[in-house]
């Protein structure tokens, strides 16, 4: 399995928080804070699902405080209960959201990157993942 110490690990949260961030458009809650890929996840899961239980996970955590804190421990969270893959598929289904929070440049807006993508993060499913959370 893979654990906290892994090289690996680092490496792909990194690519895969690099990858959520690629070309998002800069938005604003109400009171000023910026939104980042955390606020977009929600938002897509939310309009697919009653509730995603990593999401109501994560909000249970009150160490966190800031969207980019909350999108990591995410991301951990559905690397341990293999559903990254889901998560982000359910997220990119409405082109319309995609257009609202992501810039023309995001490969998650190119059909052909979004299913190689999607690919990729189904086959770790395979991978037992032993993280911290």
């Amino acid at each position: 399995p893979v654990t906290d110490g892994s090289r690996e690990l680092h490496s792909l949260c990194a690519q895969l928080e690099f990858l959520l961030q690629f070309d998002l458009k800069e938005k604003r809650s109400f009171f000023g804070q910026r939104k980042d890929y955390w606020d977009f996840l929600c938002q897509g899961l939310a309009r697919r699902r009653q509730e995603h239980e990593g999401v109501r996970f994560v909000t249970s955590l009150d160490k966190l405080k800031t969207p980019v804190g909350r999108g990591r421990a995410f991301l951990r969270y559905c690397l341990v209960h293999r559903q990254l893959a889901e998560s982000l598929q359910l997220c990119l289904l409405d082109p319309e959201s995609l257009r609202e929070w992501y810039y023309a440049r995001s490969p998650f807006l190119n059909p052909q990157s979004r299913t190689e993508i999607l690919g990729s993060l189904y086959e770790l499913d395979g991978i037992t993942f032993h993280l911290a959370l």
